[in-house]
């Protein structure tokens, strides 16, 4: 694989030194659009609150881009948008599911031929010059805001610096969905147990967008050979990170942060008093119980044994009584309603009187 390194950032001829960090503070709390407009008679649709705060986000820093020399020629934004030829836009829906399931079997799902968009040196060209000269109309519009006494773009200059950003945003997210699948690649190559699965996709596919800001076309170089080094780069960074915080930070059993089992032992502690105070009631014959229906709950669940042995099913029950084990069910079942009335009439309400008790006691 060839080795490229990353571009530096190229201004146009005549741009503004970089702001200092001071400057840069202070644009932030005077980026807001001039009243006076430089087109007189034309009618300007007012900013919405969510452009206002894109608009002072972009006005924050410089925009960065890769320069080009067609950027300079006659009729530049002609040949680079509308003389280009259309490219396909890539199909994503099968990235998600491999989001969703960070397992072993994503490391081994592959992407159909007919999902991806494999892009010719000539199609990448023409989005990296699309993409790098919407940024470079950006910085243009930011110089010529800075320029201006009141430091304040005017309307028709806020609109043209919003439709050129998101312009460049679109088609950076194109180029880089059309290469998502060298996230998954390089991340089923990679050997880090300690590094999860989905952390690792989620470094690549910064990596990923960093790598589209700093390609340079130009070159003559394909943007997998620069982006997958980036991405394997990005890889070994956050191998190393979660290394050195391991070794900052060793982490020791501690039985104090185990999670509690309280609602698990008041629950069981609750269905063992509540078998109990069943089992009492069906002994003492608190419910009114028949002799029919005695004799079905006591073989059906071992009562008079305490659970020893193991409970009669129906039909065993059934010919015992002489009936059928339908009519066994339906005994059960009346008799089962019988003993859940007395069980709310006397004990669950006694504990719920217990209850309020300790409430009321505690404040």
């Amino acid at each position: 694989m060839m080795q490229t390194t990353a571009h530096t950032t190229s201004k146009a001829p005549g741009s503004s030194v970089s702001p200092s960090p001071l400057e840069q503070m202070r644009r932030r709390h005077r980026v807001g659009v001039s009243r006076t407009s430089t087109r007189a008679g034309k009618s300007t649709r007012q900013l919405s609150h969510e452009d206002e705060r894109l608009l002072a986000t972009i006005m924050l820093k410089e925009q960065d881009y890769i320069d080009s020399e067609v950027f300079y020629e006659e009729d530049a934004e002609q040949n680079i948008y509308e003389d280009a030829p259309d490219i396909m836009k890539p199909d994503t829906t099968w990235y998600h599911p491999v989001m969703d399931d960070i397992s072993s079997i994503s490391r081994t799902r592959t992407v159909k031929s007919s999902q991806q968009v494999i892009l010719t040196g000539a199609e990448e060209r023409v989005l990296f010059h699309q993409f790098n000269y919407s940024r470079h109309r950006v910085c243009k519009l930011q110089n010529e805001v800075w320029d201006r006494p009141d430091k304040k773009p005017t309307p028709e200059l806020a609109h043209e610096i919003l439709m050129w950003y998101r312009k460049s945003e679109r088609i950076r997210e194109q180029i880089a969905e059309t290469n998502l699948a060298l996230v998954l690649a390089m991340a089923k190559r990679t050997r880090m147990s300690e590094v999860d699965f989905a952390d690792l996709v989620s470094e690549g596919n910064m990596a990923l967008l960093r790598a589209v800001d700093k390609f340079d076309a130009g070159r003559g170089f394909k943007f997998s050979t620069y982006a997958c080094r980036a991405i394997l780069k990005a890889f070994s960074r956050q191998g190393m990170k979660l290394s050195k915080y391991r070794q900052r930070f060793p982490t020791d059993f501690d039985p104090k942060l185990e999670k509690s089992n309280f609602l698990e032992t008041k629950r069981a502690d609750f269905e063992k008093d509540t078998a109990s105070e069943v089992r009492s009631i069906v002994l003492a014959n608190r419910a009114d119980l028949s002799d029919v229906e005695r004799t079905v709950l006591e073989h059906r669940f071992g009562l008079e044994t305490g659970g020893h042995e193991k409970p009669m099913t129906l039909e065993q029950v059934g010919q015992i009584i002489g009936v059928t084990k339908e009519r066994v069910r339906q005994i059960q079942n009346k008799a089962m309603e019988k003993i859940r009335v007395e069980l709310e009439s006397n004990f669950l309400g006694t504990i719920e009187e217990e209850s309020a008790l300790e409430t009321a006691g505690s404040k």
